[in-house]
């Protein structure tokens, strides 16, 4: 029987609408659509290498199922016209993933010297050559059902140099979309990957017309703050979206690239606890409010210096050594494999987050706090469950009375009950 009180709030505008949108969602004809809103569909990591490595058999194992990859030209087209993703470990990398099940999203990025004197694309021949490019990649790995990214946060100086450029940029999505479509029908083509929700600069490129050419919007929601506060910023992003969509199309927002190191962004340091609490707290916030993909930053440590913010931001070590966020993410994928988010239940603390899931009659409720550790009562009939906490202890609580009364803190844990 289900324990729950059917207790229904709005977990944010039209909740329940946004989830069914993003369910059957349709993208172009022939297209494999992005992954059902159940953990760990849409759960992945951003990766630094090509090739085979035994990372990939680690990456399935903690039970990732996207990676995400720079597909860089000047690495791939070294001769005008000439086109080798073979060398440098592209064909490798990309059937390593295929073998274990792990969906792509390749970064089609950054400029050649061959063609532009920049870190950016400004002139008609660069366009011309970016997007023959960016074909040659879909034709190659056609069939894959890859997500193309084209350019990786294009609203910093430090990618689109010497001055981010809206025209710019949505001239060369423009120019690369129809032929990347073409040659992998397969495909999905996703933009702008901007580094964090500029809400403005989106708002030039929706006006430049950059929501008809793509399928998914992407962004890096990047933050010092805690995973939860996220969810306005996608409550304004959407408004936008709804705003400028052509023909009512259903453009949904793929959570791209988004972690957080030990060494944080006021340079405090942050444990290997908070990191592992924060990382299942974004993939379930975002799964919560209909993020269809959840890519975090980083997949390992990229340096070994405590000190230094890029060499932190991995859920292993950079020797591979899990990381305790490697074995929370073991944890979430494994427990509530197959699981959906059917509401958030009301909870007198607006700080405290418990989501009621299911899988087939099977339910099970997740929940955490952003405040200190304290006692908290779940809306439950009496009964029985399995709870496990975001590192794996296991405890079999029972109770008589309406109304589970437990610690809740900030490390998320996971209430499992039978079935009918």
């Amino acid at each position: 029987m289900n324990n729950l009180k059917i207790s229904r709030t709005a977990i944010q505008n039209c909740y329940a609408t946004l989830l069914i949108l993003a369910v059957i969602m349709q993208p172009s004809t022939g297209a494999v659509p992005l992954p059902e809103l159940a953990v760990p569909n849409g759960y992945g990591v951003n990766i630094h290498f090509r090739g085979e490595p035994t990372d990939l058999d680690l990456i399935a194992d903690a039970g990732f199922k996207f990676i995400r990859m720079d597909l860089t030209w000047s690495g791939v087209e070294r001769k005008k016209g000439i086109y080798d993703f073979e060398k440098i470990g592209y064909d490798a990398l990309t059937e390593g993933c295929s073998k274990r099940g792990i969906r792509i999203l390749y970064i089609l990025d950054y400029s050649n010297h061959l063609y532009e004197s920049d870190r950016s694309v400004r002139t008609e021949q660069g366009r011309r050559a970016f997007a023959a490019f960016a074909e040659a990649a879909a034709k190659r790995y056609s069939g894959k059902a890859i997500l193309w990214e084209i350019w990786n946060e294009p609203n910093l100086k430090q990618f689109w140099s010497p001055q981010p450029s809206v025209d710019d940029y949505c001239k060369l999505v423009e120019q690369t979309v129809p032929l990347v479509k073409k040659a992998d029908p397969t495909g999905l083509l996703v933009a702008p990957a901007t580094s964090g929700t500029p809400l403005n600069w989106l708002e030039q490129c929706f006006k430049k017309g950059l929501l008809k050419w793509i399928d998914a919007l992407t962004v890096h929601p990047y933050r010092s703050k805690p995973p939860e506060t996220v969810i306005a910023d996608y409550d304004k992003l959407r408004k936008l979206i709804q705003r400028y969509a052509p023909n009512a199309k259903h453009i949904p927002i793929i959570s791209g690239e988004w972690g957080y190191s030990n060494v944080n962004w006021n340079r405090a340091a942050l444990s290997d606890e908070t990191q592992a609490q924060y990382l299942v707290r974004m993939f379930l916030t975002n799964l919560s409010q209909g993020i269809p993909v959840s890519i975090w930053y980083d997949w390992k440590n990229d340096g070994t210096d405590p000190k230094e913010r890029e060499h932190n931001f991995g859920t292993v070590q950079h020797d591979l050594k899990p990381k305790a966020a490697y074995r929370a993410a073991k944890i979430l994928t494994s427990t509530l494999k197959g699981y959906r988010v059917a509401e958030q239940l009301d909870m007198p603390n607006k700080n405290d987050f418990a989501l009621k899931l299911t899988k087939g009659r099977d339910v099970a409720v997740a929940f955490w706090t952003m405040d200190q550790e304290h006692k908290a009562a779940l809306p439950i009939e009496p009964g029985q469950a399995l709870l496990v906490n975001f590192l794996g202890g296991k405890t079999t609580p029972s109770w008589q009375t309406n109304g589970l009364e437990l610690s809740i803190s900030q490390s998320p844990q996971y209430l499992l009950l039978r079935g009918e």
